[in-house]
């Protein structure tokens, strides 16, 4: 019954959409244009946040929700050295190589801060019942939240303007005109994804997760350390976070201490959205997200006579999830559980 009706709404509302459009109403193919590459572009930082949650998931069974913060740890310290690179006149300069160099910045951030969660606060509990490790990830997220409160203060932090060449809109194939901005932060993410597939495809580090995500008592029979490979994922999945902050940075210029929190629920949402512990499921889940965000409001919710639809995209978004899963539970791809969870 809740398939049936979800169904209808949806198809009343895309087909309210399509007559708003025949007779001239609504948003102009150019305005849609921008809504599908905006979110493009923010499903695609989602993506990256994702694949820590999916990748930490498959590996020790549990959802680390203290990666949001890991997230924001990134993009604020990107802050400040993208700050001190523009007092320099490097970021007006050379923006490229001041791009560069807040990308390792943020990059080796949230490396760091994620390897030391792993080691400080999830080692010693690796036995407990999960329960506890996952309330240990919420305690953890709201102090890493309240450290860097009171280290930087409540204040939003505004990186330095981007260069106009950067925020321009430019031709693609002669077709799409899309902001300099956007076209940057697609390539970053499907750079880093791709190499991260390739890593954990083709690698030998990339096998041994692989096998202990499977089993980790096989694994370390087989001779792997699985101590060091539980570690390799955190610092994995917390380089994906440092991308995605400075992503986010180029996006919306502003961060503080609570910037992860969101930005870490929906990834949480793509990650389950895709298939937890599926990597490409955690991007295709991001992307899909991104697009929900970016032009279901529109799409359903216009065609349905709702005002205000901009401001309810992250109930769209949820309600998304939730309709995906009424239809296929185990996400988009399919969840990849170890032995485990499937037993």
């Amino acid at each position: 019954m809740i398939r049936i009706l979800a169904i209808v709404i949806i198809s009343w509302g895309i087909i309210g959409t399509i007559i708003d459009a025949a007779n001239g109403i609504g948003p102009s193919a150019a305005n849609w244009r921008d809504l599908v590459v905006a979110g493009l572009a923010q499903g695609a930082m989602y993506g990256l946040i994702a694949l820590g949650y999916s990748m930490v998931y498959g590996v020790l069974g549990f959802i680390n929700f203290a990666h949001g913060e890991v997230f924001m740890s990134g993009a604020m310290v990107g802050f400040f050295v993208a700050d001190k690179l523009f007092e320099a006149g490097l970021w007006v300069d050379n923006f490229i190589l001041a791009f560069l160099i807040v990308l390792i910045a943020s990059i080796a951030t949230s490396t760091l801060v994620a390897v030391i969660v792993e080691k400080v606060a999830y080692r010693p509990l690796r036995a407990a019942p999960r329960l506890i490790p996952l309330i240990t990830s919420i305690g953890i997220s709201f102090f890493l939240q309240y450290a860097f409160f009171g280290l930087f203060g409540p204040a939003v932090k505004n990186y330095p303007q981007l260069p106009t060449w950067l925020t321009q809109k430019r031709d693609i194939f002669g077709v799409l005109q899309i902001e300099g901005t956007k076209i940057v932060v697609l390539v970053v993410a499907v750079v880093a994804m791709t190499a991260l597939y390739q890593f954990v495809e083709r690698t030998k580090t990339g096998r041994a997760m692989r096998a202990v995500a499977e089993d980790k008592e096989i694994a370390a029979l087989m001779g792997i350390n699985v101590d060091r490979i539980v570690v390799t994922t955190f610092a994995v999945g917390g380089a994906m976070a440092g991308v995605a902050g400075i992503l986010w940075a180029m996006l919306f210029r502003g961060v503080s201490f609570i910037t992860g929190f969101l930005p870490g629920i929906k990834a949480f949402t793509a990650a389950v959205l895709g298939g937890i512990g599926n990597m490409a499921g955690a991007m295709t889940g991001g992307v899909v997200l991104g697009l929900f965000e970016g032009v279901g409001p529109q799409l359903v919710l216009g065609g349905l006579g709702i005002p205000g639809v901009s401001q309810l995209k992250d109930v769209v978004a949820f309600t998304a999830l939730v309709l995906v899963l009424i239809f296929r539970p185990s996400g988009l791809l399919g969840e990849r559980l170890g032995s485990e969870d499937r037993a």
